[in-house]
C-alpha cells in the first residue's frame, strides 16, 4: 500500500550546532576523506589507499555502493557482492518488496523466498539501485553574483537559475542523473551525478522470524539477534546500460565488487561503513531543538499511540491484511519508536542546554571583533524569534494530520483517484475510473480502513476546538449522533468511495448532489484544507529560519576554520569510520560487542509472532551446525557493535574491515542515543550490524542456496 502524505515527516521539522569532532564522529564527504580523515583512518586499522576507496576515473569501493530508491526516493544503502550483480541489503530495506510478492499461498514473508535460477528472481516495479559517478564542488558557479545584501528570493531564483543549467549540461541527454544539493544551511553546493538502475529483482530474503526476530520489542535495543538481510540482483540491458525491466535483460556485470571476510570480528578492529544516510540535523540550536520536542517528537508519537493499535488488531487477526499491510505499518512502527526515543533521549541527555553553552561560545566569538560583529550581527536572536513565533498547537495539527493521511488510504482517495464525473460519462471514462480505483485499492480491508477513520476522529479531537478540521465534527454530530464508529461504518457502506459496487453505481447516475451529500469526501475535504492550512504554518515557520540559519552556519565554520568540520546528511554518499566496540548504557550495565545464536534460544517464545523460532534454525543452532561460519570457540556470530556515525537512510550499509572486507551489515541504532541525529554522543551511540558469517550461515545451512555463495568472492 502506498500512501499520500505531502511533506516528508522524517525530514526534521527545522533544519539544523555542532562540536568539535572525535575521530568517530562524522559522516564525511568521501572526495574529502584522503584529506581530511585519511591519517586517522590509518591509525585504527584502515590498509586501503584512499584511491582504492575513491576514485572517479578508475573502480573503486564507491562502485559497489547503491542507493536504493523507491520511484526515486532514497531510503536504504545496498551494496555489490558478486561480479553479476547480486546485491545485499537489510530485511526491513526489501521488506516492502517481499509483501508485495507474498500472498496467502506464497507467504515469503513468513517463509522466506529463495531464487533457485535467475528465472525465478522476482522483479519490483518502481524500485531503483543508483550508483554514484562523481561529485563536484559548484559553489564558485552556483553563488556567482549573490552577496551578503541579495535578497533570499532573488537568492534562491539565481541559485535555481546556475544549478538548471549545470545539471542539463552533467546529464548529458538523459544518460544520467544529476542533482544539487547544498550544505552547511546553504554555504557550500556540490552536484552528484549518478546512474540509476530500474530493474532491481528480489532474489532472497529469509523468514520474518529470522529478518525481523525481536520486531518491535528490539527495535532500537542491543543485544540483538536478528538476521535483518535480504538480497537483490540488478539487471541491465544486454549491453550493460541501465534499462526497465525486460526479460532480455542480463545480470550486471559492477565496476567492483565487495569481497566478504569469514575471519570475523574483534573488540577494537576497524571499522567502516560506506552508505547513503538520509537526514541529520547536529547544527540545530537550542531554540529548534526545543521546538522539536514539543512540536515534532511528541505529536507523532501521540498520534501513532492512537492510530496503530487499531491496524495491528486487524493484523493479528488475518493473514491477508497482515500481508496487505506489513510494510506500512512496520515503517510507521518504526517512526513511533524512533520519537518518542529521540523525545525522552533529548530531555535525559539536556541537549538543549549543551547547544546553548556551544551558543555562548559562538556569540563570545563573533563579539570579540567588530568586523564580525559587522558581518554576522546576532543570528541567534532572530532564531529564537522566529521560534517564539511558532503557534505550537498548530504545528501539533499539522503533525496529527498528516499522521492521517500515511495511516488512512479510504480517507484520501478522492485525492488520489481521478476527479469524478458530475454528468454522464463515457465509458472509457468509467473504465479508467474504475481501473484505478482497483489498482488503488489493492491490499485495502474494509474493516481496518473503517476503523482508522474513526481512529483519525479520535485523533484529531484531542485537538484544541479552534485547531480542528472545520465543520466534520459538527456534521457527525448532527447526521450521526456524534458517534464516530456509525460515521466510519457509513464511510465504507454508503460512501461512493467505499466500495467499487458503490462507484460502479455512482458513475450509472454522477450527481454534484451525492458528492456533496458523502459522507467520505466531506470529511476528506475537511481534512484537506485542514492540511493545506497548516501546512502554510510549517513552510513559514521553516522560511523565517532560512537566512539567519544560514548565517549561524556561517560564524561557526568561520569560527572552526582549519578544523575538518562534516555537513549534515543529506541522502547523499557518505563514509563513517570507528571500532567495534561495547559500551555501558547506564551505571553498572556492560553490553559485550557481539551476540551469538544463543541468545536466539535464550529470547524463544513459542508462537510469538516477534520471538518464535524458525524450527529448522533451532535444530541447527541445537546441532552447532554451524559449518564455517562458527567462530573459533564453535559458537555462530549473530550481530556486533561499533562506534560508526550513522542514521536512516544508512540501513543495508556495508560494514568493512580494514582490508575493505565485507564483515557485516548495519541495520539499527540503540536506543539510548535516539538524539544521534541532532548531536553525537561518542560514549552512547552505537551501530547495531548483522554478522556477515550469520547472514551466510541462513543462506548456506538454513536455506541451502549455494548458488549465491558459490558466486561471492569468500576470503577465510
Amino acid at each position: 500500500m502506498k500512501k499520500f502524505f505531502l511533506l516528508p515527516l522524517l525530514a526534521c521539522l527545522f533544519l539544523t550546532a555542532g562540536a568539535t569532532n572525535p575521530p568517530d564522529e562524522g559522516m564525511w564527504l568521501p572526495m574529502f576523506v584522503k584529506d581530511y580523515n585519511y591519517a586517522t583512518m590509518k591509525s585504527l586499522g584502515l590498509h586501503l589507499t584512499a584511491d582504492q576507496m575513491w576514485d572517479i576515473n578508475n573502480s573503486s569501493l564507491k562502485d559497489a555502493i547503491v542507493e536504493l530508491g523507491n520511484d526515486g526516493q532514497h531510503f536504504c544503502t545496498g551494496e555489490i557482492i558478486s561480479t553479476n550483480g547480486l546485491m545485499l541489503t537489510n530485511h526491513h530495506c526489501g521488506y516492502a518488496s517481499i509483501a508485495d510478492h507474498s500472498t496467502t499461498e506464497h507467504d515469503y514473508l513468513k517463509d522466506g523466498f529463495w531464487a533457485a535460477s535467475y528465472d525465478e528472481e522476482l522483479p519490483n516495479p518502481g524500485l531503483t539501485a543508483t550508483f554514484l559517478v562523481r561529485m563536484e564542488d559548484v559553489t564558485a558557479k552556483v553563488l556567482e553574483g549573490v552577496t551578503a545584501d541579495t535578497k533570499n528570493s532573488e537568492r534562491q531564483k539565481a541559485i535555481k537559475k546556475v544549478s538548471t543549467d549545470l545539471i542539463n549540461e552533467a546529464e548529458e541527454n538523459g544518460r544520467y542523473k544529476a542533482v544539487i544539493k547544498d550544505f552547511f544551511d546553504g554555504n557550500e553546493y556540490y552536484m552528484f551525478v549518478y546512474e540509476v538502475y530500474r530493474d532491481v529483482r528480489l532474489v532472497g530474503a529469509p523468514p520474518s522470524s529470522i529478518g525481523k526476530f525481536g520486531d518491535e520489542t528490539d527495535n532500537w535495543v542491543w543485544p540483538r539477534h536478528t538476521g535483518d538481510f535480504s538480497m537483490f540482483r540488478i539487471y541491465t540491458a544486454p549491453d550493460g546500460s541501465p534499462a526497465e525491466y525486460s526479460k532480455d535483460n542480463v545480470p550486471m556485470k559492477p565496476k567492483y565488487s565487495l569481497p566478504i571476510s569469514l575471519k570475523g570480528i574483534n573488540y577494537g578492529d576497524y571499522a567502516m561503513i560506506w552508505g547513503v544516510p538520509g537526514h541529520t540535523t547536529r547544527y540545530m540550536t537550542s531554540y529548534e531543538v526545543r521546538q522539536t520536542l514539543e512540536c515534532q517528537n511528541k505529536p507523532i508519537f501521540e498520534a501513532l499511540d492512537v492510530l496503530l493499535p487499531v491496524i495491528r488488531e486487524q493484523m493479528n487477526a488475518r493473514d491477508e491484511v497482515r500481508i496487505a499491510y506489513a510494510s506500512d505499518y512496520a515503517s510507521m512502527s518504526n517512526m513511533w519508536k524512533n520519537q518518542k526515543g529521540q523525545y525522552a533521549s533529548l530531555i535525559k541527555l539536556g541537549i538543549a542546554d549543551k547547544k546553548a553553552a556551544q551558543e555562548a561560545e559562538l556569540l563570545k566569538w563573533i563579539n570579540a571583533d567588530n568586523k564580525r560583529k559587522e558581518l554576522y550581527g546576532n543570528p541567534l536572536e532572530k532564531i529564537e524569534k522566529a521560534c517564539a513565533e511558532v503557534d505550537a498547537q498548530a504545528l501539533r495539527a499539522f503533525m496529527y494530520t498528516n499522521m492521517c493521511l500515511r495511516n488512512s488510504k479510504m480517507l484520501f482517495a478522492p485525492y488520489n483517484l481521478p476527479k469524478l464525473p458530475t454528468e454522464a460519462a463515457s465509458q472509457s471514462e468509467k473504465d479508467n475510473i474504475l481501473n484505478s480505483y482497483r489498482e488503488y485499492m489493492t491490499g485495502a480491508d474494509r474493516l481496518t480502513e473503517q476503523n482508522v477513520i474513526a481512529a483519525t476522529l479520535r485523533l484529531m479531537q484531542q485537538l484544541p476546538t479552534e485547531y480542528r478540521p472545520e465543520g466534520i465534527y459538527e456534521y457527525i454530530n448532527k447526521s450521526y449522533k456524534g458517534d464516530f464508529d456509525a460515521f466510519a461504518k457509513a464511510c465504507m457502506d454508503k460512501s461512493i468511495y467505499g466500495s467499487e459496487a458503490n462507484l460502479t453505481k455512482y458513475l450509472s447516475k454522477p450527481s454534484q448532489k451525492a458528492i456533496d451529500n458523502d459522507p467520505l469526501y466531506t470529511y476528506y475535504k475537511a481534512m484537506f484544507a485542514h492540511i493545506l492550512k497548516y501546512q502554510g504554518v510549517y513552510m513559514s515557520a521553516n522560511n523565517k529560519l532560512t537566512t539567519p540559519r544560514r548565517i549561524y552556519m556561517a560564524a561557526l565554520m568561520d569560527m572552526q576554520k582549519g578544523q575538518a568540520m562534516y555537513p549534515d546528511a543529506n541522502s547523499t554518499m557518505r563514509c563513517t569510520y570507528g571500532t567495534v566496540c561495547d559500551y555501558y548504557p547506564s551505571d553498572g550495565v556492560q553490553y559485550l560487542h557481539y551476540t551469538t545464536a544463543e541468545g536466539i534460544l535464550e529470547k524463544e517464545i513459542p508462537n510469538d509472532p516477534e520471538f518464535d523460532v524458525n524450527p529448522k534454525l533451532k535444530k541447527l543452532i541445537l546441532d552447532k551446525d554451524f559449518g564455517q561460519y562458527a567462530m573459533k570457540d564453535g559458537k555462530l556470530p549473530v550481530c556486533f557493535i561499533t562506534n560508526n556515525d550513522i542514521t536512516g537512510g544508512n540501513s543495508g550499509s556495508p560494514v568493512l574491515n580494514g582490508n575493505g572486507e565485507l564483515i557485516g551489515c548495519a541495520f539499527d541504532g540503540n536506543i539510548e542515543a535516539l538524539c544521534s541525529d541532532i548531536i553525537f554522543d561518542t560514549e552512547l551511540q552505537r551501530c547495531i550490524c548483522v554478522d556477515i558469517r550469520y547472514v551466510l550461515f541462513v543462506i548456506d545451512k538454513f536455506a541451502g542456496a549455494k548458488r549465491f555463495i558459490n558466486e561471492m568472492e569468500i576470503v577465510k
